[in-house]
């Protein structure tokens, strides 16, 4: 029963169940039930924080479509996880069921992903970002000298076969990674994915490297022992030169490089 047969009874057993999926793979569900619900291969632990008054609907186009509060559970939805960005992007649904008979009832509230998370008295309230962000993107894409593709995407077409590696670090100061082996400059503008560690699963970008070591964007949020594992993949710098003769590319560049810029009106004789 997935439609609205459930809400015709004259006595409903209603329970709004919450489930999350992170990028990395993570997911669990909660349910404002005070007793945890199993539904299809997922238990929905009992978070009585999570209540219907906890969603206030927004629809604008300036802004997320809800709101969601709730309290952190500890094991589950930590402040640490959620400062740190683990959940950002994380995949939401709210469904409506009855906990007489849980997934019998299986009602679709409101769908998205996770945006921006604020923490507060042992409390969190997080942005859902729903179809109505999708009018706020643009119709067609500005000009640009650079590329405007990501490396390895449906427009770059660069194989990424060969581009991506895995590798042990042998310590971290600040937001300098130690990594023994590597090509100077092959990384810089890429990412490098935790894969163990306590920020396993976590996602940074590379500013730049060298041969034994890698710059990134900020220090990892939390402690890298040395031995942790990381996937490395290669960057690009979206200037044609690079894309002609590192990657031979040119022919999917996807920008305007010899378009003259605002900057040909202030020009004058003899600059």
């Amino acid at each position: 029963m997935s439609g609205l047969e459930g809400l015709e009874k004259p006595l409903a057993t209603l329970a709004f169940c919450w489930r999350l999926e992170r990028r990395d793979g993570v997911t669990i569900g909660l349910t404002s039930h005070d007793r945890d619900l199993e539904i299809g291969h997922i238990r929905y632990r009992a978070a009585p924080g999570m209540m219907p008054s906890a969603i206030h609907s927004r629809i604008t186009a300036e802004g997320g479509d809800t709101d969601v509060e709730g309290a952190l559970v500890a094991d589950a939805i930590s402040e640490r996880d959620l400062m740190a960005g683990r959940w950002d992007g994380a995949a939401l649904e709210l469904r409506l069921t009855e906990w007489e008979a849980p997934g019998v009832l299986w009602l679709l509230l409101a769908r998205g992903e996770i945006g921006s998370v604020a923490c507060r008295g042992g409390a969190f309230t997080a942005e859902l970002v729903g179809a109505m962000a999708a009018l706020k993107a643009p119709v067609a894409p500005s000009t640009s000298p650079d590329c405007r593709a990501q490396l390895g995407d449906a427009q770059c077409r660069v194989d990424m076969a060969g581009r991506r590696r895995i590798v042990a670090v042998t310590g971290v100061e600040d937001a300098v990674v130690s990594v023994a082996g590597l090509t100077a400059g092959a990384y810089g503008y890429g990412s490098l994915r935790w894969l163990t560690g306590a920020n396993g699963g976590m996602v940074q970008a590379i500013i730049d490297n060298g041969e034994d070591a890698l710059t990134l964007a900020d220090a990892p949020h939390f402690a890298v022992e040395a031995g942790t594992m990381a996937l490395l993949t290669e960057g690009c710098d979206r200037q044609l030169g690079s894309c002609a003769t590192r990657f031979g590319n040119a022919a999917n560049f996807r920008g305007e490089p010899y378009l003259p810029g605002t900057d040909l009106l202030t020009r004058y004789p003899g600059a």
